[in-house]
């Protein structure tokens, strides 16, 4: 049974991620901080699949923990989900998501090369992008300028571990995200951010729910179907599925180059005023919110050519945007 090493494996994306590795039969170990997420989720994850996964409570920030964890442990591979990733937050504390982001990942590459372990799995993002040129987004659009310290370090991050499987034996693919959004279906593992969400779903329920009084819905006057920013939303459970698919990839020495990026997506943009119907349509509740200014590092609108991933990876969406708005709604009831 190969093992791997998942970071962050509490937070949001990485809890379904663990749940889908448990589900395929790997053994999965779990490095989290809890900076934003929460011990219960183990239980969680044990209460779903059956199997707890091994906890370690580890700063990636601190190199000599990391470098003990490598030394004490024998992994097949990991998927690196441990980051700050919220856009707003990130042009507040530009430093703070530098460190974080980037200096964690320095510390994990080195252990890897020097244990010799070569099977490795990015969380990325649609933000390298920036606003693209043209929609759908390929993974071969140009890489723009970052709109935000967040998006920076997911360009520099990708780039760090391009400049790594040059020099070593190292094999990674980056995913590069969209929108994801949504629950696991036992309603037991899904989006709980610590504090004011950052992100628009959460927000979204917790307004149903009557835990905020309004939604903020950033912009109005963008060149978009009614005004609204557009984004790809994704099930996070889709999402899962996908590292699951490109870690085996990489086991199975699958790969056509060291370093592959491919583009997880629905190929298909809403807009917030959509998202919004869609989850009054579906769950019955109103949301309360009014139309603010626009926000800085936001951009009009982006969603994914899902082609590629398609093709190499034989993957593709199955969950609808109405499935993971129901599923968001759903989990928030068992709060």
């Amino acid at each position: 049974m190969e093992k791997i090493l998942v970071t962050g494996g509490l937070g949001f994306i990485g809890s379904h991620t663990v749940v889908e590795l448990q589900n395929e039969g790997f053994e999965v170990l779990i490095i989290d901080n809890l900076s934003n997420s929460s011990i219960e989720v183990l239980d969680k994850i044990t209460s779903i699949t059956g199997t707890k996964p091994t906890y370690f409570n580890i700063d990636l920030r601190e190199k000599a923990a990391v470098k003990n964890f490598f030394a004490t442990n024998k992994i097949d591979g990991m998927i690196h989900f441990a980051a700050s990733k919220a856009v707003g937050e990130s042009v507040q504390m530009p430093l703070e998501y530098y460190e974080n982001n980037l200096g964690s990942l320095i510390y994990i590459l080195q252990e890897l090369k020097a244990n010799n372990l070569n099977n490795f799995i990015f969380s990325s993002s649609c933000t390298v992008y920036g606003q693209a040129d043209e929609l759908p987004i390929t993974e071969n659009a140009p890489i723009k300028p970052a709109e935000s310290p967040y998006g920076n370090t997911k360009q520099i991050g990708e780039e760090i571990i391009k400049d790594t499987t040059k020099i070593s034996d190292l094999k990674a693919i980056a995913l590069r995200y969209f929108n994801p959004i949504g629950a696991h279906a036992s309603s037991k593992i899904g989006e709980l951010p610590i504090g004011v969400p950052q992100n628009l779903i959460p927000f979204v329920v917790q307004t149903a729910a009557g835990i905020r009084k309004e939604l903020s819905v950033f912009g109005s006057d963008y060149d978009t179907v009614d005004g609204t920013a557009v984004r790809d939303y994704i099930h996070v459970v889709d999402l899962a599925k996908a590292h699951i698919v490109a870690l085996k990839r990489l086991i199975e020495n699958n790969n056509k180059a060291q370093y592959e990026v491919f583009n997880l997506g629905t190929g298909k943009g809403n807009s917030v005023l959509e998202v919004i119907k869609s989850f009054e349509k579906v769950t019955g509740k109103k949301v309360n919110y009014k139309l603010v200014d626009k926000r800085a590092g936001d951009i009009t609108a982006a969603y994914a050519d899902t082609n590629y991933a398609k093709e190499e990876l034989g993957w593709q969406t199955e969950l609808t945007l109405d499935d993971a708005l129901l599923s968001a709604w759903k989990w928030q009831e068992t709060l």
